[in-house]
């Protein structure tokens, strides 16, 4: 707005006044008049209401309105250039400028030790303005030189999502003959580029891709949330962001700061040139817990007990392995099978491999076993089980039992009505460790008995819970399950179409969540870090995979994890102490050819196995340990679905684990021909 403009509405605010005083006032008695003598006549009462006289009334009332209307738009005009120019100003110079946004490099992924699990790499990358989409030519000759129906690259184009001025992507990772051939025929791509950005990089494929999950496009409902969200981390539409593990919780951490360049456009939006820029700041990496050489050991030993089960006939459909730092809750290595390559989401992934990966039939590749994976514990929850019967009284140090291989709730050993031991021939006479060390079920059957005739109120889940079972471990993975504590109350609610007195809590109900049978679910990272509880004598660390975050600039650390624990499992020393020797007579008692592939390890060895009832035809395997049994350090839990058991499974995948730890690999490989309760 000018000055000048101001001056001309003043004049013609004046000129438009003088006209109306003219019209109103110019046409009364003149200098000259007319007298025929006389006064002229003069109706009484009356009044003049002469048309002369109406209409300089009028004129009084239009010039009136009209000087209003001038006055008003003076004030605007005034307004305007005086009080607001400063806001006007801005607006227009918001007008003929835009900001172009420029992605940053995430953060990279480092194992403990600095070691790269997940990193950025170029990315040659066909970009188009807008101004493509008028030439179907053009469209359609990019279409052919990237091999890609004409159709997808004008969708492509269409995509704002990343700025209405910025480049539309294209194509990720062509090949240097696009490249070259772009840059020979210019002519032919007005409009069209080649961005050199960066990708995600996972140089060692699968490698813990549960751990670090994978990123991906931000949606519409993630970039509401983070709208809402106080994090102090702004998107746009159009970001990647990390979609699922550590790439999903720790995306404050590895998402960096993107780059803006101010533009000037014209009035159709064309970039005329460039104003000012800021470079993107790359996201700060994260060191995991994780031991990148341990982690190669569980996920190789893991696939490879699977792959040798299914050579034996058995389906071993799926299975997964976790190893624990107990003084710390530090996560060394996690493992779940089958597994994906996060590569497979770079740059958007397939309609076609998302529906194999989320499939029933593949065995669901991108759920994480370890903390999302419900099951029956099978004999693994022994442990847990005496220490509560010893506390709460159910047993003593001093009790004995004999096992014939049958049992049933009266002791009458001829009846029909009862529930075999797993070993159907009987242990014969057995204590607290040795019934620990054989797995013998009549032992955790009459404890079971003996709950339900004490005055105990659902004791045996009040231990569980203590151990943390029925709940969350809290580590720091999204997607982690809670599993299931059965109780009356669950019972009754769950079996609401059956007769009530199936649906109501019964002794045997006991007996078989004793055995880790029934309707009791865990997750192998709950069992895990119960059995840190019993290593450490009682002390719970929350599990973690995260180490530290690392300054963007010079060596040190911006944030270090500080270990929390959780919650202390009190037992008198002497309840732990015969676990502990039935745990090792687990390890070098139960058959001897189970103990050859523990004696060949210098440290010693505290552990149980397990093996689970399922719906399937072939039960499931558990086994984990701990080391070393005077001083524990590591705790390592692993299951195999559908297999023959525990001790000719999953106990091999956490002897090769304790290999790598400790640099002593299982050369004993006579298979084991024990089974497992």
């Amino acid at each position: 707005m000018d000055f000048s403009l101001l001056v001309i509405a003043a004049c013609a605010v004046l000129a438009v006044a003088l006209v109306v005083v003219f019209l109103v006032y110019g046409r009364s008695e003149g200098t000259f008049k007319f007298d025929i003598g006389g006064s002229a006549p003069r109706a009484a009462g009356g009044s003049d209401e002469s048309a002369e006289k109406t209409f300089s009334s009028r004129l009084v009332g239009l010039a009136v309105a009209v000087g209003g209307v001038f006055t008003v738009l003076l004030g605007r005009l005034w307004s305007m250039q005086l009080v607001s120019s400063d806001e006007y100003a801005q607006q227009a110079e918001s007008n003929r400028t835009r900001t172009v946004y420029t992605s940053a490099p995430r953060g990279r992924i480092l194992d403990r030790n600095g070691e790269e699990i997940v990193g950025n790499r170029p990315s040659l990358t066909v970009v188009a303005e807008s101004s493509v989409l008028d030439d179907e030519v053009e469209m359609q000759l990019l279409a052919s030189l990237l091999g890609m129906p004409c159709q997808a690259v004008r969708r492509k184009i269409q995509d704002s999502s990343e700025g209405a001025q910025s480049a539309r992507t294209v194509c990720v990772d062509v090949s240097r003959r696009v490249v070259a051939f772009i840059g020979e025929h210019p002519a032919l791509f007005p409009g069209v580029s080649v961005q050199q950005r960066t990708q995600r990089s996972y140089p060692y494929g699968t490698l813990a891709a549960h751990v670090v999950g994978y990123t991906g496009t931000l949606t519409s409902d993630q970039l509401k949330a983070s709208q809402e969200s106080s994090s102090g981390v702004s998107y746009r539409s159009g970001d990647v962001v990390g979609q699922t593990g550590v790439e999903s919780r720790y995306e404050s951490v590895l998402q960096g700061v993107r780059g803006e360049t101010t533009v000037y456009v014209d009035s159709s939006g064309t970039v005329l040139e460039e104003s000012t820029s800021i470079a993107p700041q790359s996201g700060s990496d994260l060191f995991l817990t994780l031991d990148l050489n341990v982690q190669k050991a569980a996920e190789e030993s893991l696939e490879k007990v699977i792959m040798q089960m299914r050579d034996k006939g058995y389906p071993a459909s799926s299975g997964s392995v976790v190893a624990v730092d107990c003084t710390n809750g530090e996560v060394i290595a996690m493992a779940s099978y089958p597994t994906y390559s996060p590569n497979m989401f770079v740059g958007g992934i397939a309609t076609a491999d998302w529906d194999t990966l989320s499939s029933e039939d593949a065995n669901y590749p991108l759920l994480n076993r370890v903390i999302a994976g419900q099951f029956p514990s099978g004999s693994t929850i022994k442990p847990l089980v005496t220490l509560g019967a010893l506390k709460d009284g159910i047993i003593d140090l001093s009790s004995t039992w004999y096992c014939t291989g049958w049992w049933n709730w009266n002791g009458d050993q001829s009846s029909n009505v009862g529930m075999n031991c797993w070993w159907k021939s009987g242990h014969g006479a057995v204590d607290i460790a040795s019934g620990l060390t054989y797995s013998c079920d009549v032992v955790y059957y009459e404890i079971g008995k003996g709950y339900w005739y004490s005055s105990i109120d659902e004791g045996i889940q009040a231990n569980f819970r203590n151990f943390g079972l029925g709940s969350a471990t809290g580590i720091d993975l999204a997607g982690e399950a809670e599993g299931r504590v059965p109780t009356a109350e669950w019972k009754w609610n769950y079996w609401s179409n059956v007769p009530d007195e199936q649906r109501s809590w019964q002794g045997g109900d006991n007996c078989n969540i004793c055995i880790g049978q029934g309707d009791l679910l865990v997750t192998l990272m709950q069992m895990v870090d119960a059995y840190c509880a019993i290593a450490n004598r009682g002390t719970v660390w929350r599990p973690h995979v995260m180490k530290s975050v690392k300054a963007r600039t010079g060596d040190g650390s911006v944030i270090q994890y500080k270990p929390k624990a959780d919650s202390t499992v009190e037992f008198s020393d002497s309840y732990y102490d015969v676990v502990k020797r039935g745990m090792s007579g687990v390890i070098y008692e139960e058959d001897a050819v189970q103990a050859r592939h523990w004696t060949n390890l210098d440290v010693k060895v505290c552990g149980k196995t397990g093996t689970a009832q399922r719906n399937t035809e072939n039960p499931m395997g558990w086994f984990i340990a701990y080391a070393p049994a005077d001083d524990p350090k590591y705790v390592i839990g692993a299951n195999m679905d559908e297999v023959l058991s525990g001790a000719t499974s999953a106990m091999y995948v956490v002897r090769d684990v304790f290999g790598a730890i400790y640099g002593q690999p299982d050369d004993y490989m006579v298979e084991s021909t024990v089974a497992d309760g």
